[in-house]
């Protein structure tokens, strides 16, 4: 059976950006469709009638939603090519872990840093340079996440990666200076072919975020 592989995605997501990394991990070919998610697309509407969100992955016309579920379906069905998650179990399940915390902690956070102001903005960049802080101790002074391995932490946090000067021109913030072994990670991820393709210009990520708070108001 051909493989059809449709994403359903927003190019500044830092969510559909780690499906976008999978698939090229994988050397899946797929097609890229970005949605207006003022204007959701019948498609999107259908295949996600829960959320209504993107990313959605269509493989065959079988939708899978949720960006983390994603990488792990594309991992488990193209099973022969760079492996994303260990094989431990016990690895796998730290894996796992770390990637929640990402997902629980690190949205809010980080869009109190471009998105709000006063009081509740300084509150947000100091969680949010905890967060980085956290990672950066899981991380140590290993290469990737996982080792010498990229994989399924790395691909769940690097995304944001493509924000940090968002954060540090609304934030007011320099990142390398609390965080240096953690840029120093994401520079290294940034060699790979598959987050190099995936991730979008910092400079065009500024220009949107800006856009944003023009549209809210948010000076």
């Amino acid at each position: 059976m051909a493989n059809e592989v449709i994403l359903l995605d927003f190019w500044p997501s830092m969510f559909g950006m780690r499906t976008r990394i999978a698939l090229r991990e994988k050397g899946v070919e797929f097609e890229y469709r970005d949605e207006d998610l003022w204007n959701k697309s019948p498609l999107l509407l259908e295949t996600n009638p829960v959320h209504k969100k993107v990313p959605v992955l269509i493989h065959n016309s079988k939708p899978v939603c949720e960006s983390t579920i994603q990488v792990q379906y594309i991992d488990e069905v193209w099973s022969d090519k760079n492996p994303i998650l260990p094989s431990d179990p016990y690895q796998r399940a730290q894996a796992r872990f770390w990637v929640d915390f990402i997902d629980e902690k690190m949205y809010d956070a980080q869009r109190k840093v471009w998105g709000t102001k006063g009081e509740e903005q300084e509150t947000g960049k100091k969680e949010f340079i905890e967060l980085l802080k956290t990672l950066e101790s899981e991380l140590g002074d290993k290469t990737y996440f996982g080792g010498d391995d990229f994989g399924y932490v790395d691909i769940g946090l690097i995304g944001f990666y493509s924000w940090f000067h968002a954060y540090e021109k609304y934030g007011n913030l320099n990142i390398e200076s609390e965080c240096p072994k953690l840029i120093a990670w994401a520079k290294t991820c940034m060699q790979r072919e598959s987050v190099a393709k995936s991730l979008p210009d910092s400079e065009k990520v500024i220009e949107f975020v800006t856009e944003i708070r023009k549209k809210f108001m948010i000076e």
